[in-house]
């Protein structure tokens, strides 16, 4: 088990995300970016993978240590902490709910609005138009390119 699944676990475990993660590295002055947290947590075969160093792991853990248990002028109670962590989340139906923008649901018996396209204004034409006459063909864009072999033709 490498640093990168330690910390994967950690993520999870505690229900963490980017944000509060990069919170708690700056408790102990660690400074990182949300791209490169996100390269940590990638999967070993994608191109962006970053192996996650004992330095970073390191500072997590002190800074967890700290988010958790506060510091000795100032300490806290673990379970408080992740109680209140818990109970700050917000399940999605009820955001969805409270914006209203939640999914209009259906009984069976009830009809449906008929379903109306969204036009505005005629398409154009793609492309910078249609050409000027009728008899003459549009270019080819492969024949306004010239290819050069690298001899100077004399």
């Amino acid at each position: 088990m490498n640093n990168n699944d330690v910390f994967k676990k950690l993520r999870v475990a505690l229900q963490l995300r980017d944000d509060q993660i990069i919170e708690i590295l700056n408790l102990v002055n660690f400074r990182v970016s949300k791209g490169e947290l996100g390269d940590v947590f990638r999967s070993e075969d994608h191109p962006n993978f970053m192996e996650c160093g004992d330095q970073l792991l390191r500072n997590f853990l002190n800074g967890l240590v700290i988010y958790l248990r506060g510091t000795k002028e100032d300490p806290k109670q673990p379970m408080e902490v992740l109680n209140q962590i818990k109970t700050s989340k917000i399940p999605l139906k009820e955001v969805y709910a409270k914006e209203g923008d939640a999914k209009p649901t259906y009984k069976k018996g009830e009809a449906k609005k008929p379903f109306t396209p969204k036009t505005a204004a005629p398409k154009k034409p793609f492309g910078k138009g249609k050409p000027s006459t009728k008899n003459q063909k549009p270019e080819s864009p492969v024949e306004r390119f010239t290819f050069n072999s690298g001899k100077n033709k004399k």
